[in-house]
């Protein structure tokens, strides 16, 4: 039995893509490969993929990737059936490589690839479900308030306009004195410059005295903003004594030093809340001084508690009387949002006594900035994983997006939120809408294919039941119109009495062995056949009996060639058979009236044209102008960026490269 497992997910493996982002530590760690030799163990004596039971909350963390890791835990055998060895052949079925413009070492825009794109997704949901049991608050009625997310978006300080310029130059560039900042240059600018510009963007949307001491204060930040909305939620809760949580995972608390946390707590108390009354999840240093201060949090000693995602977003129950969750910075996982709300959104909160039952989830963002984009990717993934996990997938087709904490963020989306040039994002829509649009297509011209077919086809099964039909009345007639005795005559008895030809029947059932039909006797002139019937193994099923109109049709006695029990029935076996020919007739007419009802129907979807084809056509025409258009401003910012022609500090970031 293992409980959050997630925790065991950095499992490793190997893989030909090494150099494709999006795919997570291959190297693993030892406690997961400890995991995965105890599994295997247990697996190996009972021979079965059983024997391991994992619990967590929030089993996908952050990438769809991590599954792999979870069947190689767990069904082992499984994956060997469909002959999946290794990651690369997983990857292969279910994901799908994609191509983002970034910068290479040089400062030169490239084409990196990465894995963000996962395809076959009701399928993978569907082997996912195979070994979970999956259940939200909702299934099970569990008493939590309600979430209410609230998102204040604010204009950026003038600082912060400036810093965006510097930012997209930078992202041209590549060199560090493009963002004027006192700090020295860091180690992996070489190898990583759209991490560092994703890093120094995320801080910059906070507050910008996190890049220097040169950076001032303002009114307008995110600080000043989550002060005042801290202080406005502890006066209206002030009479039951209400909590709130305030997470950054930027800005951490340090003694001595300059950080966001004591900078709002200062805020907080210029306001009036007492200074005792606000607390820093780092200052509990003990398992003893943590338990004291949930004890404090939940008799409402203290208000306000400060804490990044890893201290104070798991193991924490101090919800008694939480009223808020502030994130001031978006973290980068969707567990980490899911295990952040959790510690108001819980079971034990009072609020459903004095707060309506509502938890406000208050994100904070700054506008023209990477806030607003990073809470969307977020949302999205945490909305595919929860499908995924429930089993209610869609779509077949998912896409992650291309911003992560080992990569950072792609060249083109990263310039064009900052700088609003929106050319390759355009382009991603437009390839996007064009993806649907020829999906469409494809299923009406399927759809057209299918109704010639049924057509086709439907006019072959009208010929063939109207010569069916035709038959039926001709025996019918002839039955009808035969003036001579209706007795069932067999060869070797043609004088018997209806019991002795009974029994005779039946004796026949029992000992004739012949897949080709033989004649036993007449009836009315009518030929009389009996045929034995073996199972898939060669095996003697039974015997079979027809009477053989003058059409040509064999007419089976009953609705299994049995004969009836009775011997004077069995006797009479062909008159019951002859006498179903009305009831026959009736329904070869109503399928021939069925068919020549369907044929007008799939002959006006033969005869229909597809109402999109004139705006796909004008969405390719506008795609391919505005590929032509992000070429040519490739081109310009390659020129601009070759040392003969400019220096990377005169570049102005006017061209169309994003």
């Amino acid at each position: 039995m293992l409980d959050l497992c997630h925790i065991f997910k950095n499992l490793i493996f190997q893989t030909r893509h090494t150099r494709v982002a999006g795919i997570g530590n291959t190297k693993g760690s030892q406690r997961a490969m400890n995991l995965l030799f105890a599994i295997r163990d247990i697996q190996h004596r009972t021979g079965r993929d059983l024997g391991a039971t994992f619990l967590s909350g929030t089993v996908v963390v952050n990438a769809l990737t991590e599954l792999y890791v979870m069947f190689k835990y767990l069904r082992p055998r499984e994956l060997q059936r469909q002959q999946i060895s290794c990651f690369d052949a997983w990857a292969a079925i279910f994901t799908q490589k994609t191509a983002d413009y970034e910068l290479n070492v040089t400062g030169a825009i490239k084409r990196k690839e990465r894995f963000r794109t996962y395809i076959k997704v009701p399928e993978l949901a569907m082997f996912l479900r195979e070994i979970t049991d999956y259940r939200t608050a909702d299934m099970i009625n569990l008493d939590v308030p309600d979430k209410n997310v609230r998102f204040l978006s604010h204009a950026p300080t003038i600082q912060q306009e400036e810093m965006i310029g510097r930012l997209v130059s930078f992202a041209h560039s590549g060199q560090w004195e493009d963002l004027g900042l006192d700090t020295p240059e860091p180690d992996n600018l070489d190898k990583a410059k759209m991490l560092v510009a994703t890093n120094v963007a995320r801080k910059m949307a906070l507050d910008m005295r996190l890049l220097g001491d040169k950076f001032s204060d303002d009114a307008e930040n995110k600080a000043s903003i989550c002060a005042r909305t801290i202080y406005e939620y502890y006066m209206r809760s002030n009479e039951n004594r209400g909590t709130q949580f305030v997470f950054s995972d930027l800005g951490t608390y340090k003694p001595n030093e300059w950080n966001v946390y004591t900078d709002i707590k200062e805020k907080l108390v210029n306001l009036g809340i007492p200074t005792d009354e606000v607390q820093f999840i780092q200052c509990a240093t003990t398992e003893r001084a943590r338990k004291r201060l949930f004890e404090d949090m939940n008799n409402g000693k203290v208000r306000v508690l400060f804490g990044s995602t890893t201290m104070l977003g798991t193991g924490v129950n101090a919800q008694q009387r939480a009223v808020a969750v502030h994130h001031l910075e978006i973290p980068w996982r969707p567990a980490d949002m899911e295990q952040r709300n959790g510690r108001a959104v819980r079971k034990g909160n009072t609020v459903k006594l004095w707060g309506g039952n509502v938890v406000d989830v208050v994100i904070y963002g700054t506008e023209k900035t990477l806030d607003a984009y990073k809470f969307n990717l977020l949302k999205n993934k945490q909305m595919f994983i929860n499908q995924i996990n429930n089993g209610t997938i869609a779509v077949r087709r998912i896409d992650e997006g291309g911003m992560d904490e080992d990569n950072g963020m792609n060249f083109a989306e990263f310039v064009a939120i900052l700088s609003g040039n929106t050319d390759l994002l355009n382009k991603a829509k437009l390839d996007n809408k064009i993806m649907q649009l020829e999906k469409e297509q494809t299923i009406f011209k399927k759809e057209r294919i299918r109704a010639e077919r049924k057509i086709t086809a439907g006019q072959e099964d009208m010929a063939k039941t109207q010569r069916t039909k035709a038959g039926f009345i001709k025996d019918w007639e002839y039955f009808n119109s035969y003036e001579g005795t209706k007795v069932t005559q067999l060869l070797n008895l043609p004088q018997a009495t209806a019991e002795e030809t009974g029994r005779e029947l039946h004796r026949i059932a029992k000992t004739y062995r012949s897949g080709a039909y033989g004649t036993i006797g007449t009836f009315t002139g009518l030929n009389l056949l009996v045929r034995s019937e073996y199972s898939i193994n060669g095996t003697f099923d039974r015997n079979t009996f027809f009477v053989e109109g003058t059409s040509g049709l064999k007419y089976r006695c009953g609705l299994t060639g049995a004969l009836p029990l009775g011997f004077v029935e069995s006797a009479q076996y062909p008159q019951a058979t002859l006498n179903k020919l009305p009831s026959l007739i009736e329904k070869q007419q109503k399928t021939v009236e069925r068919i020549e009802s369907e044929i007008p129907i799939l002959q006006d979807i033969v005869g229909r044209q597809w109402s999109k084809a004139d705006e796909l056509v004008k969405l390719k025409l506008e795609c391919k102008e505005l590929q032509r258009k992000i070429d040519e401003s490739l081109k310009d910012a390659e020129r601009s960026l070759t040392p003969s022609e400019t220096t990377a500090a005169e570049y102005e970031p006017t061209t169309k490269a994003a």
